[in-house]
C-alpha cells in the first residue's frame, strides 16, 4: 500500500465530471487500541453513478470475481486468493442519501438500514490537498469525533464509508484518536457499462437478512460473545459440521469447536477498536 500513487485529475478535468466516477481511498486503521503502532491499510473504492454510490474494498471485489470463476470448475481451489481485510459494503442512494450497510456476521449475511443523521460543523479553516482546495469540518459519529476536509472542486456531497452531507466530496477524514482515516488517492472515469451493481441484486447462496441498525449491533455483540453460535444452531437443526485435517482425517467436532471459540474470543479481544466504536459501548 505504500506505493499507492496519487492520480487525481487536474482542475480542468473536474469541470467535466460525469456521474460515473471512481474515487479511491487509502483506509488506514488500527484494530487493537493497545498496539496503536500496528496499523493496517486497505484500498477502498467509492463508485458514484446517477443512482448513488457504493463503497467497498478493492481486494474483496477482485476476490469475489476470482471465486465466481473458480467456482465453475469441478475441483475449485480457493487457496492463494487475497480476500481483503474489509468485508463490509456501504451503498447510498441519491438524492436522499439513504444508507444501506451490507456485512456478514457468523453464518448470516445482513442488509442493514442506517438512518442516523450526520451533523457537520463547517469551519473557516482551509488547506490545499493535491490540486484541490479543501475546507475543514467536524462531526461526532459512531462513538468517534471526526475531522474532515471536503472540496467543492468535486461536485458530489459524498465521501468514504457512510460519510456524506458536506458541500463537496470528502478528500480526507480522520478520527481524533488517529486510528481510523480515509485519504483520497485517485480518481477514475468509469464506462457506462461499469456502473456499480447493488449487493441487493447480486447472486448469493444465502438470502440477505434485513435488520435495523440497532438490531444488527445486537447480532454483532452476540457473535462476539458466542462465536460458534451459528454452527451450534446448524447442528441443533440436524445439520452436520465436520472438521478434517490436511490428510482428510476427521477430527473431534466438539474439541475443534471449543478451540475455534477460544481463538475467536482471543481475536475479538485484539479487535477492540472498531470504526463504529459505540457498538462495543
Amino acid at each position: 500500500m505504500k506505493n499507492l500513487l496519487l492520480t487525481i485529475f487536474t482542475f480542468s478535468s473536474i469541470l467535466l465530471y460525469a456521474q460515473n466516477q471512481r474515487f479511491s481511498y487509502e483506509y488506514k486503521f488500527v484494530s487493537d487500541s493497545i498496539n496503536k503502532d500496528k496499523s493496517q491499510t486497505e484500498l477502498m473504492h467509492l463508485d458514484i453513478s446517477k443512482k448513488g454510490s457504493k463503497f467497498y474494498s478493492r481486494d474483496k471485489a477482485v476476490a469475489d470475481s476470482i471465486m465466481k470463476e473458480i467456482d465453475k470448475k469441478s475441483n475449485p481451489d480457493f487457496s492463494g486468493i487475497k480476500f481483503g481485510q474489509v468485508q463490509s459494503i456501504v451503498e447510498k442512494s441519491y438524492p436522499d442519501y439513504k444508507i444501506i450497510f451490507f456485512n456478514s456476521v457468523d453464518m448470516d449475511n445482513y442488509k442493514v438500514s442506517d438512518e442516523r443523521k450526520i451533523d457537520w460543523k463547517i469551519l473557516a479553516e482551509k488547506e490545499k490537498f493535491a490540486e484541490f482546495n479543501t475546507q475543514k469540518a467536524t462531526t461526532n459519529f459512531a462513538g468517534r469525533k471526526w475531522t474532515a476536509w471536503f472540496t467543492t472542486d468535486i461536485p458530489f456531497q459524498d465521501g468514504p464509508y457512510k460519510f456524506h452531507g458536506l458541500p463537496g466530496l470528502i478528500a480526507k477524514i480522520e478520527d481524533n484518536s488517529k486510528s481510523h482515516s480515509f485519504i483520497l488517492k485517485g480518481v477514475k472515469n468509469l464506462k457506462a457499462d461499469e456502473i456499480w451493481i447493488s449487493e441487493n441484486d447480486r447472486e448469493r447462496y444465502d438470502p440477505l437478512i434485513n435488520l435495523s441498525y440497532d438490531k444488527y449491533n445486537k447480532q454483532v455483540i452476540d457473535h462476539r460473545n458466542n462465536p460458534t453460535k451459528g454452527m451450534k444452531q446448524l447442528m441443533a437443526r440436524g445439520g452436520t459440521v465436520k472438521f478434517t485435517d490436511q490428510n482428510g482425517k476427521e477430527l473431534d467436532t466438539n474439541k475443534m469447536m471449543r478451540d475455534q471459540e477460544k481463538r475467536a474470543k482471543e481475536n475479538n479481544a485484539k479487535d477492540n477498536n472498531l470504526l463504529e466504536l459505540d457498538i462495543l459501548q
